[in-house]
């Protein structure tokens, strides 16, 4: 099914809207005489600016965590969640060393905002598909702020590509990897250079890797009198290889000393090819339907973001911010699959191919000025709209006339969103500052295909938002902040769209897939409150606490329907979740000048939700995370031109009630990664880490309890030490 791109007119009429919103300042904007030089002494302020490092963390009314790029690739990581998971209250889901989705607070579910340069993250963008060398910062929002959309109700983090352009710069990096006896290899190259008015920067790289990654499952059923009556046990093993290539090509024009245009794009284009095989021995009770089945997954994308942007400096230190985007994301995938009955018995022979095509433009705008005395005032617009295409060929046959289904699926889905915001920043002395914001977003789904009927979702949410920076007399190290905000998760396009996606095996731990097309948002109150102490030479200590009441929770529901399980998506209540936060770091010569040059690193994480909904107890909202935590120290030796350092991560698990008659279970993780860094010139290093280092073995578990007795699969994955070089040099 091809569809043009284009807007429906709801969207239109509240872009319209924009223009008579920001009317009258874009009228003062119009009317304004050529912009004279800025006078003296605001040059100077600039310059100062300029040589001092500003701490946006310590200093900013709005609550952020900044992680610089010195941080982000000090552990040689090669993807951005081994970054994250250092950090004071994230975690990543999944099995640990292979990446996962990323929570704050431990919520997973879309309950974190993520961004790539303010925006939110296009369709199929993957936290995975950045190299860490291409990004500048990582800024993790603890609470929402206008300026960025409020579907974060755990909090956001924004991935900032790399915009500075200093000075020239020639940069090559060349990695080798160790996984599991699999060898890979990652190449990263950074220029950068100024021409007059034009400067310039293009970072990219080449990975390429193999895997191999066994599992096992364990399955067991009990009657109603908790008799077991089952036993299986399934080996999986799963290999293959992936290799990508990513570009980040950025253009900067001084058009004016008070204008600047910027290009910038993000392309990425990379290939999985792997073979799964999973064998099934049943020890005890009835056979599954299928007792072995063999996978060739040849997956093949494509992702293209670009952005333009026009900066204009006003008079009084106004200034006006327009960007437009685009992206564009194609996914293709063949995957063959061979269906075996008990004693190797070719079942069916299926073949499915699925192509499926993203494509989407967004705008923003920002005016911001100083109001009046210690007033800063900024209001903009956020829109977007992104349309996804997607067919999926089925076809089956069989060597022994079992039955089989030939299916073509085809469908399409449009979402359109538009933010009104505005916000002040208001210093009302020396040592207190007050952020006031207002945001309106709203969101709008459709969606057809062949097989369900038309689909139409409408959202929205206003959102108010207040935070507070108190610097506590007396003391130039300690300071309080306070937030409270409203924000809000809305259903995605794949729980809104009712296709069923089939399960090899089904049953009421492997269910059939479905959407809900009546799904509503979830809306969220929330308070969050900190203290935190300076210390010298970058230290600190902070503890914060947070609260949340979420009404209308998303939570998947598992039936038996037509005598097959389905899984799907509902609203079911209200939750609460609360939890505590505590952060050090401690440069061991700022207190002891003659201590070695240590940096040592802590941060531990408590949360607590219930879900009213479901019984307790273990009722906690999405699987939460109880407890997370981080240990880690850095060591620049004064002899040699070595740095040495690792950090040890913790992540509890534990029992979860996920609704009236479904359980999980997870074992704690635990992760070590050590790195070591040798510099032979100021301009050529050797970087060697292990990550991973404990490979310990993953565990999970599911069970469905019903009427006629309980069903429980448990699933063993073995992790291993991924030991990494990498060469960096300078030019």
């Amino acid at each position: 099914m091809t569809q043009r791109l284009r807007p429906s007119p709801t969207l239109l009429r509240l872009l319209g809207t924009a223009p008579l919103l920001f009317g009258t300042t874009l009228h003062a904007y119009a009317a304004e005489e050529p912009v004279k030089p800025a006078k003296e002494p605001i040059q100077k302020v600039e310059i100062k600016g300029a040589a001092e490092t500003y701490d946006a963390r310590r200093n900013d009314t709005a609550t952020k965590i900044v992680v610089t790029q010195e941080e982000i690739l000090k552990n040689g990581d090669t993807t951005i969640g081994e970054v994250l998971k250092r950090l004071p209250g994230i975690t990543v889901g999944g099995v640990q060393g292979r990446g996962g989705d990323i929570r704050m607070r431990g919520l997973g579910s879309g309950y974190t905002q993520i961004m790539l340069n303010g925006e939110p993250a296009p369709a199929g963008f993957s936290l995975d598909s950045l190299s860490p060398d291409m990004i500048e910062r990582i800024e993790v929002m603890r609470a929402a702020t206008a300026e960025f959309s409020t579907q974060a109700i755990a909090g956001g983090i924004n991935i900032v590509l790399k915009k500075a352009i200093v000075t020239a710069q020639r940069e090559v990096k060349v990695g080798v990897q160790d996984d599991n006896g699999k060898l890979g290899t990652n190449t990263t190259f950074q220029i950068s250079d100024r021409k007059g008015p034009v400067s310039y920067a293009v970072g990219g790289g080449v990975t390429y890797g193999k895997f191999n990654r066994p599992a096992e499952i364990i399955t067991t059923g009990t009657n109603p009198a908790g008799v077991q009556n089952l036993s299986r046990r399934t080996e999986q093993t799963s290999q293959g290889s992936f290799e990508a290539l990513n570009l980040s090509p950025r253009i900067n024009i001084n058009l004016s000393p008070n204008d600047i245009v910027t290009s910038q794009s993000f392309i990425n284009v990379n290939r999985f090819r792997g073979d799964t095989d999973e064998h099934v021995n049943t020890l005890q009770g009835k056979l599954p339907r299928y007792s072995a089945t063999s996978v060739d997954i040849d997956s093949k994308v494509a992702l293209l973001r670009t952005d333009l942007t026009w900066t204009r400096k006003l008079a009084g230190g106004a200034k006006l911010e327009v960007k437009g985007g685009a992206n564009y994301n194609k996914r293709a995938t063949d995957a063959p699959t061979l269906q075996y009955f008990a004693n190797n018995v070719l079942a069916v022979d299926r073949l499915v191919t699925s192509d499926s095509t993203d494509k989407g433009f967004t705008t923003t705008g920002k005016y911001s000025t100083p109001l009046f005395e210690g007033h800063a005032l900024a209001t903009g617009w956020d829109a977007g709209y992104s349309k996804r295409d997607e067919d999926r060929i089925q076809r089956e046959s069989s060597p022994i006339g079992a039955p089989v289904a030939n299916l073509d699926q085809v469908y399409s889905a449009d979402v359109q969103r538009l933010a009104l915001y505005a916000q002040d920043e208001w210093t009302v002395t020396d040592r207190w500052s007050v952020y006031f914001g207002l945001r309106w977003e709203g969101i709008e789904t459709t969606s057809e295909g062949n097989d369900y009927a038309p689909v139409s979702n409408k959202s929205s949410v206003w959102s108010p938002l207040f935070q507070t920076l108190w610097k506590l007399p007396g003391s130039k190290s300690d300071q309080v902040r306070l937030g409270i905000s409203r924000t809000y998760k809305a259903p995605g396009v794949n729980s809104l769209i009712p296709r069923r996606f089939a399960s090899n095996n089904n049953t009421a731990t492997s269910p059939d897939q479905t959407g809900n097309p009546l799904l509503k948002p979830e809306l969220a109150w929330g308070l969050d409150l900190a203290f935190e102490h300076y210390l010298p030479g970058g230290g600190l200590m902070t503890a914060s606490t947070f609260v949340r009441r979420i009404k209308d929770i998303t939570r998947q529901q598992v039936a038996l329907i037509d005598g097959l399980y389905v899984s799907r998506p509902v609203n079911a209540g209200t939750a609460n979740t609360r939890g505590i936060e505590l952060e050090a770091k401690l440069p061991l010569r700022s207190m002891y000048p003659k201590a070695p040059a240590i940096e040592m690193r802590a941060n531990l994480s408590r949360n607590w939700s219930d879900l009213d909904s479901v019984p307790g107890p273990n009722n906690r909202l999405d699987q939460q995370t109880p407890v997370s935590g981080t240990v880690g120290a850095d060591w620049k030796l004064d002899t040699l031109p070595l740095t040495l350092g690792g950090s040890f991560s913790f992540q509890s698990g534990g029992p979860v009630r996920v609704s009236e008659k479904q359980y999980a279970y997870s074992i704690p993780k635990r992760s070590l990664d050590l790195y070591g860094l040798w510099k032979f010139t100021p301009k050529t290093q050797l970087r060697v880490a292990v990550a991973n280092a404990l490979h310990q073995d993953n565990y999970t578990e599911s069970t469905f309890v019903e009427a006629t007795g309980a069903l429980r699969d448990g699933t063993l994955t073995p992790t291993t030490a991924v030991v990494r070089a990498l060469l960096e040099m300078k030019f």
